[in-house]
């Protein structure tokens, strides 16, 4: 939920999302201990522990975002990622900016990196075509 022009990195709350990959804690747990380690206020943190896709992420994080009066969001996420969350955040109704971290260090190629990457263009089809409407 944004405050102002959502330039400054000022916002009301975070809602981390994420469940449980193949050890714990959950991703949206971490993202949690991030924000408290950046200096982010307990009190502006809300989690959400269930997902375990991009679209669950987005589907259980709504009515979160209904109570928290949030008329638009900003999807934090890696570069590969951004669009097809961005997709998906449009077709459930949210509108939603991707922002990508601009101080973060450039990361150098990897196979992982390769394979992420490449792993988001079918993703995003997919998403694309059964999301629609």
């Amino acid at each position: 939920m944004r405050r102002g022009s959502g330039r400054g990195g000022e916002v009301a709350a975070i809602l981390a999302s994420g469940g449980v990959g193949r050890h714990g804690p959950s991703e949206a747990a971490v993202i949690a201990r991030l924000c408290r380690e950046a200096g982010v206020p307990e009190a502006a943190l809300v989690l959400e522990e269930r997902s375990t896709s991009t679209e669950e992420n987005l589907r259980f994080c709504l009515p979160l975002l209904r109570a928290m009066g949030a008329g638009s969001v900003v999807i934090v996420t890696d570069g590969f990622h951004a669009p097809r969350a961005r997709l998906a955040a449009r077709r459930l109704g949210l509108a939603a900016l991707g922002a990508l971290r601009s101080d973060s260090p450039r990361v150098p190629l990897s196979a992982n990196r390769v394979k992420a990457g490449l792993r988001e263009v079918p993703a995003y089809l997919w998403y694309a075509l059964r999301l629609r409407g």
